[in-house]
């Protein structure tokens, strides 16, 4: 089937495709004067500068043709390395593809692993790519409900209900977006064991690992199902890196296979100097240096939003141990999602995400992102506070 926009017709499986509420409202925002948006999740640091200087060496190098499908094998070594160095775990060059940011390996996942009629788990609330992706793949995206009391953590015996005898894949991410929440190791192994008895695919999108407070550790689910697992990651949120495009997937040799024939198709490959430019990212001690002056900024500014929601009226906060978002509760304003995130803009002219654009239970939420300046979100959170405080 198709569907009919004046003279063109076009592939239904688009027509099922949603929006992102999240580039919505942020469009919105952009025709106001005087907002501040605290709404799309991406770091205001510049890229560190030994990143960019390695990308234009790599141009003065030549570096301007064709790579392999699945990436320079410096890089892929260079993650290979990685995952040895930070988690102990032993991968191969060909465990692993290069893609245009996680968005694209998740996409890539989800287009080689999944049919027509196979059900996919995906948290409730969570990042909104998943029920797209699903869609184009044409599977049934179910939805795993994540509760403020577990701590936005998936229960392991909820999960167990919803698997059928088409289930084929679970979706995890964590450190969380939107939540911030983190998961326990008990729990990963709880879900890689359910993956494993099951013979179910697990994919984890992992891009917020090293953004982590008042000592939480990160789990790479790789390490508890490696033959269950295709794990997606990107430099944008590590290394400030977003607008370069640059991800990767790490999975079973075969899957890894299925998805550089898909990519051939898609992007050939990523741009080989940004490749270049990866290889300084994972192995110059500087970068890391960045990767841990961005996290302690990160942690400052979550105390700083954390403390001003604590006296605001109406607002109950979870306090989240990762990423950089917070997932106020606002149920006792009486306002749905959506109203209070247009009210805010409308009273306070600060930008908000309200929870239901990643799902029916982010209902009663908000997301707020700290990835901006302390002075912006100091100006903020007065707003907000100031605005609260004229409902009672």
């Amino acid at each position: 089937m198709r569907y009919k926009t004046r003279t063109y017709f076009i592939a239904e499986r688009i027509a099922l495709i949603q929006r992102s509420k999240i580039r919505e409202l942020f469009e919105r925002a952009s025709k106001m004067e005087n907002v501040i948006s605290l709404g799309i999740g991406e770091p205001d640091f510049d890229t560190p500068q030994n990143i960019k200087e390695a990308a234009k060496k790599a141009l003065d190098e030549g570096w301007t043709h064709y790579t392999p499908n699945a990436g320079i094998l410096e890089l892929r070594q260079a993650i290979k390395e990685y995952y040895k160095d930070f988690y102990g775990i032993d991968i191969s060059e060909s465990n692993i593809i290069v893609t245009a940011g996680a968005y694209e390996a998740t996409y890539l996942a989800f287009e080689s692993l999944l049919e027509k009629g196979d059900e996919v788990i995906i948290p409730d609330p969570a990042f909104v790519c998943y029920v797209e992706d699903a869609k184009v793949a044409e599977a049934t995206p179910i939805r795993l409900a994540l509760k403020e009391e577990n701590n936005f953590q998936p229960d392991p015996d909820e999960l167990l209900e919803l698997i059928t005898k088409r289930t084929r894949m679970i979706v995890v991410n964590y450190p969380n977006n939107p939540t911030g929440a983190t998961i326990d190791e008990k729990i990963v192994k709880a879900i890689a064991d359910i993956a494993q008895d099951y013979n179910i695919y697990i994919l984890s999108d992992e891009p917020y690992e090293h953004f982590l407070y008042d000592g939480a550790k990160h789990y790479p689910m790789l390490k508890y199902a490696p033959e269950h697992t295709i794990l997606a990651n990107s430099f944008s949120k590590t290394f400030a890196m977003t607008g370069w495009r640059l991800g990767f997937a790490v999975a079973p040799e075969e899957i890894i296979k299925g998805m550089i024939k898909l990519h051939a198709y898609v992007i050939g490959n990523v741009a080989s100097f940004i490749q270049v430019a990866g290889v300084t990212a994972l192995r110059d001690p500087k970068s890391w240096e960045a990767v841990e002056k961005m996290r302690k900024e990160y942690e400052e500014r979550r105390e700083i939003v954390l403390n001003y929601l604590k006296e605001m009226p109406y607002i109950k906060t979870f306090e989240p141990k990762g990423a950089f978002y917070i997932f106020a509760n606002i149920k006792e304003t009486g306002m749905k999602s959506e109203q209070f995130s247009e009210w805010l803009l409308e009273k306070a002219k600060v930008v908000v995400v309200p929870g239901t654009a990643f799902g029916k239970q982010g209902e009663g939420y908000v997301r707020i992102s700290y990835a901006t300046k302390k002075e912006k979100l100091i100006e903020a959170m007065e707003r907000m506070k100031k605005a609260l405080e004229e409902l009672k």
